[in-house]
């Protein structure tokens, strides 16, 4: 098999499930205006972050009603500090598909030693029967499967008339997916997905039923510093109004803020869900023409538009051993990465052996489009490889 090397390449070769691609154009003048040097707390200070906040409401459309919060340790924290502070009143449903779905069972299992807790599982690929969840139970779910590419289609599934709390980590599902505020309860993401922020900050939404619990409902486990949110059955407004629990970086603020005011240029949420459908579907156009390849995902409408996983299906190569499969895949990458070409395209570590190609907003369907040329470069050069060694 012979491919020419392509003459078009991707101009920006960041194609990461997190962090992800800064958004077109970008450069570092943009955080010139960034607060440093001075206390978080200070009047400048407070007044970025609250806007970070404003323009978080207005950008994802988050209800009036609804608290938006910044908080420390990127999106883990921000589940974290929900999964800590709301669980245990009632039963608790955990739906996992992927590494961190299954995180999050293991702390609600095994660190927080909740007892009344059912888990549904599914393979990476499908998504675990969401049907007939009781409404009494509290759901932990990720939105969208970062590492399996699979994500719910709506939140249908979901009781309207529920006492449970729906507890939902959207971390690379915010601003590329339509995201259901009536049925969600709490809502989490990081800036290094969707928005291709900085890492190392999460935010935390609380509809007003999260609220309710925080002030009517103590946990009987200590709760580290950092994840409390309420004191003496009042919820610490503070925090979700720029008053951060921790110190946070000024820099990566302004950086946030700026890929906010980039979503607002181009659309919003209308924009930015478009560009990463057609991103996505320049993968699966590629897909659809191409033997070798296939989404890991099983059903279209299940198949993620930002953390696009895929699979080598070629016999030749599904006959290798396991160990072989995982190295001829992560030479593909490999490959790429020599060539300035795409970086960070692996597979998640914990997923079956495939590439993993970020769709979201920040990248440019043209780069996208270039890729899926280099894909078919370096398959044919391993695939040539393959057949020599054989």
């Amino acid at each position: 098999m012979t491919v020419a090397t392509p003459s078009m390449r991707p101009r920006v070769p960041h194609f990461s499930s997190g962090p992800c691609a800064k958004r077109p154009g970008w450069n570092p003048q943009a955080l010139a205006d960034a607060v440093l040097g001075r206390s978080h707390r200070s009047k400048a200070g407070k007044a970025k972050l609250k806007r970070a906040i404003d323009l978080t409401r207005e950008v994802l459309q988050v209800p009036a009603a609804y608290r938006i919060g910044i908080v420390p340790a990127s999106d883990t924290g921000a589940v974290e500090m929900a999964l800590w502070s709301l669980l245990g009143p009632q039963p608790v449903t955990m739906l996992t598909w992927e590494s961190f779905g299954e995180g999050w069972v293991t702390d609600v299992a095994k660190e927080l030693k909740l007892k009344d807790v059912t888990v549904r599982r599914a393979a990476y690929g499908e998504l675990p029967d969401l049907s007939g969840i009781d409404p009494s139970h509290d759901i932990v779910f990720t939105w969208n499967g970062t590492t399996s590419g699979v994500r719910v289609a709506n939140a249908d599934w979901i009781a309207a008339e529920r006492t449970g709390l729906a507890i939902c980590d959207a971390t690379s599902a915010a601003f590329a997916q339509q995201l259901d505020w009536p049925k969600l309860d709490v809502v989490t993401f990081s800036w290094q997905k969707a928005l291709g922020g900085e890492a190392a900050h999460g935010m935390l939404i609380l509809s007003p039923r999260a609220v309710a619990r925080l002030e009517s409902y103590t946990p009987p486990w200590p709760v580290p510093k950092i994840f409390r949110m309420a004191k003496g059955g009042k919820l610490t407004e503070g925090i979700f109004a720029g008053e951060t629990i921790n110190t946070p970086s000024m820099l990566c603020v302004e950086d946030y803020l700026d890929a906010l005011e980039w979503a607002k240029s181009i659309g919003g949420l209308p924009a930015l869900h478009a560009r990463a459908d057609a991103n996505a579907r320049v993968i699966a156009d590629w897909v659809a023409r191409t033997p070798w390849i296939d989404f890991l995902a099983r059903e279209p409408a299940l198949r993620s538009n930002t953390s696009v996983c895929l699979k080598v299906v070629d016999p030749a190569v599904a006959r290798l051993s396991a160990d072989a499969q995982a190295a001829f895949v992560k030479g593909l990458a490999a490959a790429l990465e020599k060539e300035s070409v795409a970086y960070d395209i692996d597979a998640y570590r914990d997923a079956p052996p495939g590439l993993r190609v970020w769709c979201g907003s920040t990248v440019e369907k043209s780069d996208v489009e270039a890729l899926t040329l280099w894909l078919d470069w370096a398959y044919a050069k391993a695939k040539d490889a393959l057949a020599k060694a054989a």
